[in-house]
């Protein structure tokens, strides 16, 4: 599903580095290490999953809702036709399911799903993620000790336990910068830098950050209202970075809280559409600066963006030439095209 947005960060933002409070993750009563009888806990945390065509995941997804008794569970589908559907009517009647005809897009299946929850904390998840024992507690009790914070950001995990990052930067020339060699090197080796420079720290701290991802975010309800929800232009991509942006225009906070986990196989409805993904993917970071610069700020991000499909496209080419194995020169092929729909696409204003 959601899958980190970092490939497509565009310029001319200005950037949030990971600053502001830290301190370790010492919520009073909700660590997951405290035993099973903390995950009995009834929260004040609803549960709103996002599916498409992931019906096995989407499964054990819902089982570990129903594990953290969360304190109401739906599931907004995007048409799926894999079965998904048929399986959450049969095996979950207690959770409230929306089938909509067609797939609307991220942000607009999530505004549904807002809708149809009544609690005044939402947790919004890929139906590829798994809610680790005390999470949802631990998200709640964030909440309510940090009225001023609108989203609460989880540790993501890999399927096989490794950290999977989920906290990033706003779009800005300097993190396009920073993201590239030698930079990213050497920002990684200096100690004043390293820890606030937000793909480098350590995700073992709570702290304020610019923008979680949104594979897993715990939404306030006051605070999804008071900036008129996801902006439902972004059919894909960018659109949890958009929400915290505008959260933090309008004075609400995005921390991160390593004491929540959840576990993110990443991509596994995107990679059904791959190659519209990229493209989406890529004029979504467009759109972001569409939406939030002027003028000159623009008018770079433009540039960027064609100037790095440009790049793409060229690295691609050399690698489809020096390629031998079929199935590699067939994907090289597809990434071309899709470098070059970027270009058709940014030149013609679509």
């Amino acid at each position: 599903m959601r899958t980190s947005v970092e490939a497509g960060q565009g310029i001319g933002t200005p950037s949030a580095p990971v600053s502001g409070e830290i301190r370790d993750c010492n919520l009073r009563h909700t660590r997951a290490a405290d035993g099973p009888e903390q995950s009995q806990r009834v929260t004040r945390m609803a549960v709103a999953v996002i599916s498409w065509n992931t019906r096995d995941l989407l499964r054990a997804c819902l089982a570990s809702c129903l594990a953290e008794r969360a304190e109401e569970i739906v599931v907004v589908d995007n048409g799926s036709y894999d079965g998904s559907i048929e399986m959450v009517r049969r095996e979950f009647p207690s959770v409230r399911l929306k089938v909509l005809p067609s797939n609307p897009g991220y942000g607009a299946a999530s505004n549904i799903a807002f809708r149809l929850c009544r609690a005044p904390y939402v947790l919004l998840l890929n139906s590829d993620t798994e809610v680790r024992p005390g999470a949802l507690a631990a998200l709640s009790e964030a909440l309510d000790e940090r009225p001023h914070t609108g989203v609460v950001g989880p540790k993501l995990e890999n399927p096989d336990g490794s950290l999977q990052r989920s906290v990033f930067p706003f779009p800005s020339p300097y993190i396009s910068l920073l993201k590239r060699q030698p930079m990213s090197g050497l920002v990684s080796r200096l100690p004043g830098l390293r820890e606030q420079y937000p793909l480098n720290f350590k995700h073992d701290q709570e702290r304020r950050v610019p923008w979680v991802l949104g594979a897993a975010q715990a939404i306030r309800r006051e605070a999804y209202e008071a900036v008129n929800g996801f902006d439902e232009s972004y059919v894909m991509y960018y659109e949890e970075v958009d929400l915290c942006y505008r959260m933090r225009r309008a004075g609400w906070d995005t921390r991160f809280v390593p004491c929540a986990s959840v576990m993110h196989v990443g991509g596994a409805a995107t990679r059904q559409r791959r190659q519209e993904m990229l493209v989406r993917l890529t004029l979504s970071a467009l759109a972001f600066h569409r939406h939030h610069d002027r003028g000159v700020r623009l008018a770079l991000a433009r540039v960027v963006v064609r100037l790095s499909a440009r790049a793409w496209l060229l690295r691609d080419g050399l690698r489809f030439h020096l390629s031998r194995g079929a199935a590699r020169r067939e994907r090289l092929a597809q990434d071309r095209e899709v470098w070059r729909e970027v270009l058709t696409r940014t030149f013609t204003g679509s």
